[in-house]
C-alpha cells in the first residue's frame, strides 16, 4: 500500500481554514496549482473528497470537516513545539494592512523606507480579515483599525482618525457652495462602510439620514467616487489627506470629527524582539507624527 502524502497535511489545513485556496498557498509558498495538486493527491489516497469547490471559495465536505477536527490540534501542537527551534530571520518582515490602509497611507510612504533600510525585505499582505497569530505564524505584525481591544496581543496606538466630509469641486459648485451640517442631508451622500455617519451626524445632535445613492464597502473606493462628483464622501484624514492637499477632495466642514476607533499596531509577544520589526515600528510612529502636524496644514474651511 503507498504510504499517506502527509506533505499534503499542512495545504489541507491551511485551505480548510481559510476557505481560500489562494490565501493558503499564499501563507505556505505554493502556487494554488501547487496546493491544488496536493489536496486532490490526498483526496485520491484517501478515497473521500475533501472539499466542494465553488465560486467564492472552497468549503470542507463533511468527511473533510471530520479529518480536520481529528488532524488539526495534533499538526498545531507540533507545531507549537517545533517553534523554539525555527530560525528566525531579522531583515525579514511580514505585515498584514488592509487594503485601504495599503494603497492609501503605506505604500506613499515605502519607498522612503526600504531605501533608508537596504538590509530589510518587507512582505505586505493586504487583507481586512483579522489576523491569528498563533496560527499565521509568519506574520509579524498587523496594522489595524479598531478600539484598541486584542486580547492577547501587544497592541500599540499609532493615531486617532478624524472624519469631515468630502467632495469634488464641481458637486460644490452644482449646490451652490459649502453646506451646514443640516443641509448636508439634503446632498447625494456616500454610505460609509463603518456607519461613521451616524456618529458624524450625532456630534452634530443631528439624526441618521435614511438614505445613501451609493454605498461602498472600502474607504478608498468612496474616496474615488467623492473625487468623481457621484456623492459626499465621509473622509478619513489619514487616507483622504492626499486628495485634500492636492485639490482632487475638497472639505465641507471647517472642524473634523473624531472617529469612534483609531490606528494601532498590532503584534504578539514573539515579534518584540524582531530586530526588523522594531525598526518599522519607530518608523511608523515617525511617520505618525508627521502625519499629525501635517493634518493643520489640510485646506479646510473656515471658521464661521
Amino acid at each position: 500500500m503507498s504510504r499517506l502524502p502527509l506533505h499534503a497535511l499542512p495545504g489541507f489545513i491551511a485551505a480548510a481554514r481559510t476557505g481560500n485556496l489562494s490565501r493558503a498557498a499564499d501563507s505556505l509558498h505554493l502556487t494554488v496549482s501547487a496546493l491544488s495538486h496536493q489536496i486532490k493527491a490526498l483526496e485520491l489516497r484517501l478515497n473521500r473528497t475533501l472539499f466542494v469547490r465553488g465560486a467564492r471559495g472552497i468549503t470542507l465536505t463533511e468527511d473533510g470537516r471530520r479529518l480536520l477536527e481529528r488532524i488539526g490540534p495534533h499538526y498545531d501542537g507540533i507545531e507549537s513545539a517545533l517553534r523554539p527551534y525555527a530560525a528566525r530571520h531579522d531583515d525579514i518582515l511580514t505585515v498584514s494592512v488592509t487594503p485601504s490602509m495599503t494603497s492609501a497611507w503605506l505604500v506613499p510612504r515605502l519607498g522612503r523606507f526600504l531605501a533608508s533600510h537596504p538590509e530589510l525585505e518587507l512582505s505586505v499582505l493586504s487583507d481586512s480579515a483579522l489576523v491569528d497569530f498563533a496560527r499565521d505564524t509568519h506574520i509579524d505584525v498587523a496594522l489595524r483599525i479598531g478600539n484598541g481591544e486584542w486580547p492577547g496581543l501587544q497592541v500599540e496606538l499609532l493615531m486617532d482618525e478624524w472624519l469631515v466630509p468630502v467632495a469634488s469641486p464641481e458637486l460644490i459648485d452644482r449646490h451652490g457652495g459649502l453646506p451646514t451640517p443640516e443641509s448636508l442631508r439634503e446632498w447625494p451622500l456616500l454610505g460609509d462602510p463603518d456607519d461613521e455617519w451616524n456618529h458624524w451626524f450625532a456630534h452634530y445632535g443631528l439624526a441618521p439620514v435614511k438614505r445613501y445613492v451609493a454605498t461602498f464597502n472600502d474607504s478608498e473606493a468612496q474616496n474615488r467616487a467623492a473625487r468623481d462628483g457621484v456623492g459626499v464622501g465621509l473622509g478619513r484624514l489619514t487616507r483622504a489627506r492626499l486628495m485634500l492637499a492636492s485639490g482632487q477632495l475638497v472639505a465641507l466642514m471647517a472642524e473634523p470629527v473624531k472617529a469612534s476607533y483609531a490606528h494601532y499596531l498590532v503584534y504578539p509577544s514573539r515579534s518584540s524582539s524582531h530586530r526588523g520589526m522594531q525598526v518599522f515600528r519607530d518608523w511608523l510612529h515617525q511617520q505618525v507624527r508627521a502625519d499629525v502636524r501635517s493634518f493643520a496644514k489640510l485646506p479646510l474651511p473656515r471658521k464661521a
